[in-house]
């Protein structure tokens, strides 16, 4: 059973997304000098598939980046920041793919915390 989508631009922007997070596991790993062999021993997948995740192969899993990012100790921004934008359709600007996203990352943690600390507040002055 295919998991694609019909809509060629999510398809489009899912597969640039796989591209660019296979880039940052490879370089993050090997920046940690640490071999495909063991990275994918450390999150429970084959080498061969982590030669594919790196690769940027468009029907690797989403759930296979992410744990291989936190494998490393990446977080998943570069890949749930873009998902957002696109399943509320809006276009998500690509450059901010290559950067670190950490910033933005803390800025929406706090930004949704804050939401929910004000609602919460307006809820126990209701009462």
């Amino acid at each position: 059973m295919s998991h694609q989508s019909t809509d060629p631009a999510f398809d489009a922007i899912l597969a640039e997304i796989k591209y660019i997070s296979g880039r940052r596991i490879e370089e993050h790993r090997k920046r940690l000098h640490l071999t495909q062999e063991r990275l994918a021993a450390r999150v429970g997948i084959g080498a061969r598939w982590l030669r594919e995740i790196e690769g940027g192969n468009p029907r690797s899993r989403l759930d296979d980046h992410i744990r291989c990012a936190h494998g490393l100790g990446l977080t998943c921004g570069f890949i749930l920041i873009p998902m957002m934008f696109q399943e509320h359709g809006v276009t998500f600007p690509r450059p901010l793919l290559f950067g670190d996203l950490a910033d933005l990352e803390r800025r929406c943690i706090a930004f949704i915390a804050d939401h929910s600390l004000d609602a919460l507040a307006r809820q126990m002055r209701a009462t």
